[in-house]
């Protein structure tokens, strides 16, 4: 298990609370944390960019509970390296996920940083609203479920996800917040998160079968990802959720 820091808000800011590790092999190399792709700068600005997101998606969402009549708990935010052991498991290595049990948000830094890189990278922006997306999605998830949104079908649930991180976009384009190339930075990461295309095994029935599977327990194609999170930033909440219909 690598190092873990716990993140909560306070007058507006992420701070760090507390630091633990049991081992070295989480310790921060300067300049090389993740074998030459990213650097410490390169996380160390993925997560100021997540600190200031996670600021306004709090409030935005306290903001639209209040209008329901209803109080968002807002999810802690905790960032690791490798993997952590959390109350829904352990957190492997390269992912990010909202654990329902805790309230908490947990994503491995270096894996956003990368991230983020790429799509620097590949568009030649600084590439950070991919880092702010991965963390709204979390955060959509943690939405649905307070409003007894959640489904059983998982793809259903990662699709309201999507359409929650894409409102959030349309909320700091009202705020005055997006900066040019943020939205295809955006589509970007939804579309490098899609779900690959099962391979053919040349049994109809199998095939079939596991397409089905795909369908209901994936994340979406690239082209569904993108989709849904434009359907959230064109509409807003309300394109998601009923709760806010």
């Amino acid at each position: 298990m690598t190092a873990l820091i716990r993140w909560t808000r306070h007058a507006g800011l992420a701070i760090a609370l507390a630091v633990s590790a049991t081992s070295t092999a989480g310790a921060m190399q300067q300049g090389d944390p993740s074998g030459g792709d990213v650097t410490e700068q390169d996380v160390a600005a993925s997560n100021e960019k997540i600190a200031q997101a996670y600021g306004a998606l709090v409030q935005m969402w306290t903001a639209d509970f209040n209008a329901l009549g209803t109080r968002f708990a807002a999810p802690g935010i905790a960032r690791y390296r490798g993997a952590v052991r959390t109350s829904c498991g352990v957190m492997p290595g390269n992912n990010a996920m909202y654990c329902p049990s805790r309230n908490t948000i947990y994503f491995d830094e270096v894996f956003v940083a990368r991230q983020a890189r790429n799509a620097a990278r590949d568009l030649g922006t600084d590439g950070d609203m991919v880092a702010v997306g991965i963390i709204a999605h979390e955060m959509g998830h943690a939405v649905a479920a307070q409003l007894g949104e959640d489904s059983r079908v998982p793809y259903e649930n990662e699709a309201t996800a999507d359409c929650l991180s894409g409102a959030f976009a349309q909320y700091a384009k009202k705020q005055g917040q997006l900066e040019k190339g943020d939205l295809e930075e955006a589509f970007y990461g939804m579309a490098a998160a899609g779900d690959p295309t099962p391979q053919p095994t040349g049994n109809p029935r199998y095939d079939a079968r596991v397409i089905r599977m795909v369908a209901l327990m994936g994340h979406g194609t690239r082209d569904q990802r993108m989709a849904n999170f434009k359907a959230g930033y064109d509409g807003g909440a309300g394109a998601c959720l009923e709760s806010f219909r």
